[in-house]
């Protein structure tokens, strides 16, 4: 059997001298080089949607391939995609190295220059632990997103869309249908999320942030457990503490809550951190949230611009969500979709807000009524994004239990 291997090699002379070896390897398959992390990882689970089966057995990282750093980016992979092997590749082959890149998931290093022996070894050793993994993994489902479950992220093309009222009724729909589910406010200065559900907290995502190894105690003594039965990892109480949270700790808190909850729901806000980039590039769903005003799509297509700019996400890659939609606006969702070059939500959320007035003052967003049209179209949209189960498993709006008034239906509103 072929052994299918990925380079990730941002360097042309280190393509080419990679590519070259490769291709002499027994057995050896290589594929077309990635050239940096965004599209490695894109193309990883791209294959994994398609099936375990179609991923790399093998894929080799340079130390200079970016934007994220080499080890930050093995982590990664190690977390998402159990079965895939990883081997650094590097001109310091000495202890310290190679200690870190075991920690990080690495399964081998090779140093710089390369010779045949030494990476042929590599490879066939890496492969076959990766085929010995997915025989006892039994090419199980659960692994087609790597550990864990999915992260979506949800950002403000500006302050006021409403990005933390649908980050909150996305995870809701989601703990609701039965789905593990946990909601991180990452908008770290100025999140909200504490307020729109009356949470008094000690502990925050900054507690987090210094830790290189988050064991799962760790991570649930930082966790708030709401009474939705929605696990809340707060933005700190004291807003300069966000500076804590760097992009590294936000992509070791993010992987540790993916491989403990089946949903993960990421409100960013509408200010670009590091932490909320890094949030952003990591998602499976990049939402972004603009109102149908000239301000509001002309600060999305600024965002779209800058995320593609900075490598953090592509605008084929981002899913732009209309909020406050009515049919007498004169920028319909269509135009957005055109003005941006993004991917465009089957659904848009109506401008009601009279129905949030009430719970959004009182701090009980979570108990905004099922009837709500606005809550029906949030709903709507986590069923869009396959973020409930099916409707047979499914708890209904409110978090009641299925047996009690029967299974959850999502409404459509008519557009």
């Amino acid at each position: 059997m072929p052994i299918r291997i990925l380079p990730a090699v941002a360097d042309p002379d280190a393509v080419r001298s990679l590519t070259t070896l490769l291709s002499q390897l027994p057995d050896a398959e290589p594929v077309t080089p990635v050239t940096d992390s965004t599209q490695l990882v894109d193309t990883l689970a791209r294959l994994a949607a398609e099936s375990v089966d179609e991923l790399p057995e093998v894929v080799v990282v340079h130390e200079r391939i970016g934007p994220v750093p080499a080890l930050e980016l093995i982590r990664e992979v190690a977390l998402r995609f159990p079965a895939v092997g990883v081997i650094l590749v590097t001109t310091d082959a000495g202890p310290a190295l190679f200690a870190a890149a075991m920690d990080s998931g690495a399964r081998g290093l090779v140093s710089f220059p390369l010779g045949y022996e030494e990476l042929a070894g590599r490879v066939q050793a890496v492969a076959q632990w990766s085929t010995g993994v997915r025989r006892h993994l039994g090419h199980g489902a659960e692994t087609a997103g790597g550990v864990g479950g999915t992260v979506v992220t949800v950002s403000g093309a500006k302050g006021g869309v409403g990005t933390t009222l649908t980050a909150i009724q996305l995870a809701l729909a989601a703990q609701a249908s039965g789905r593990a589910t946990a909601l991180v406010d990452l908008d770290l200065q100025t999140g909200d999320i504490a307020s729109y559900l009356d949470v008094q907290f000690r502990r925050s995502v900054a507690d987090l942030a210094g830790i290189t190894d988050i064991a799962p105690r760790v991570l649930a003594d930082a966790v708030f457990r709401h009474d939705t039965g929605l696990a809340l990892l707060l933005a700190p109480g004291d807003g300069e503490r966000g500076e804590e949270v760097t992009d590294r700790a936000a992509r070791q808190i993010i992987g540790a809550l993916r491989s403990r909850y089946e949903v993960v729901v990421v409100d960013c806000g509408a200010q670009l951190s590091g932490a909320g980039a890094t949030a952003v590039e990591m998602a499976d769903t990049a939402l972004l949230l603009t109102t149908p005003d000239v301000v509001s799509v002309r600060a999305a297509k600024r965002t779209v611009r800058m995320w593609d700019r900075l490598q953090i996400r592509k605008a084929e890659g981002t899913t732009v969500v209309v909020n406050r939609h009515t049919r007498a606006t004169e920028i319909q969702p269509a135009l957005i979709q055109r003005i941006t070059g993004t991917a465009l939500a089957r659904t848009a959320v109506p401008a009601n807000f009279k129905e949030l007035q009430g719970v959004v003052d009182a701090g009980r967003i979570h108990e905004l009524d099922g009837r709500s049209t606005v809550k029906q179209a949030l709903w709507a949209l986590a069923g869009e994004l396959g973020l409930v189960r099916a409707a047979e498993n499914s708890h209904r709006a409110g978090g009641r239990p299925r047996g009690d008034r029967g299974p959850v239906t999502f409404r459509r509103r008519k557009e």
